[in-house]
């Protein structure tokens, strides 16, 4: 009996929106829905005055995404309100973001599964969290760099990651779907791949390296009292 062989199967991502606005420079400060419960937007849009802003959208849980020396201005500011995931990240094109893909990843799907709506951040909205949010479709929806930010950018214009995630995120696709076709295949599969692959260099050491970096990462999550 020939055996199955395993595929990877995605969701269709959202086609685009026929109504969309015309883009106005001002927009920059505001936060856009990038998928239904999925926002993106600028520290602006949770700041203090914004809560009654928040709460109208129905966020219940929020990315807040800076570097060291940005945290006495950009800070969770609700934390008896919302659920926080803080990340320590800096907007330089050497900056390693492909290990913050998993558990933003792990956040995201964790409100919105439960109902939930959240709200990604950095300074300006338009490299890190832009950066995270692509990552975010191009895992969950199976689709390539470009397509994932084509969809982002005709919610949110004015976006542009550093020219170094770009790079990184053109080189994640070949790194989550090995890991995904790892987890979907049987122990005997996967022992035969191991066995054709060994002596070959760069063979699936590349994701294995990341899945171990992957699991010594720590975040900062503020929780609900």
């Amino acid at each position: 009996m020939e055996e199955e062989k395993s595929t990877l199967q995605f969701p269709s991502l959202p086609s685009s929106k026929e109504d969309q606005l015309d883009w106005a420079y001002p927009m920059r400060r505001e936060m856009q829905e990038i998928l239904p419960g999925l926002f993106l937007g600028p520290y602006s849009a949770a700041m203090k005055s914004k809560l009654h802003v928040l709460e109208k959208r129905g966020i219940t849980h929020i990315v807040c995404i800076r570097q060291d020396i940005e945290a006495n201005f950009i800070k969770p500011n609700f934390p008896e309100e919302f659920r926080y995931l803080v990340l320590d990240i800096a907007d330089n094109p050497v900056e390693n973001i492909i290990r913050f893909f998993p558990v933003t990843k792990e956040f995201i799907d964790g409100s919105l599964h439960n109902g939930g709506k959240v709200l990604v951040h950095g300074n300006a909205g338009i490299s890190r969290s832009a950066a995270l949010v692509i990552a975010y479709l191009m895992e969950t929806f199976g689709v390539k760099y470009r397509e994932a930010f084509s969809h982002v950018q005709e919610r949110r214009f004015c976006i542009n990651p550093n020219v170094g995630f770009v790079h990184q995120l053109q080189e994640y696709e070949a790194i989550y779907l090995a890991r995904l076709t790892i987890k979907m295949m049987s122990p005997l599969q996967l022992g035969r791949s191991f066995s054709m692959q060994a002596g070959m260099p760069g063979c699936l050491k590349r994701t294995l390296e990341d899945d171990e970096e992957f699991g010594s990462l720590q975040v900062t999550a503020a929780q609900n009292r």
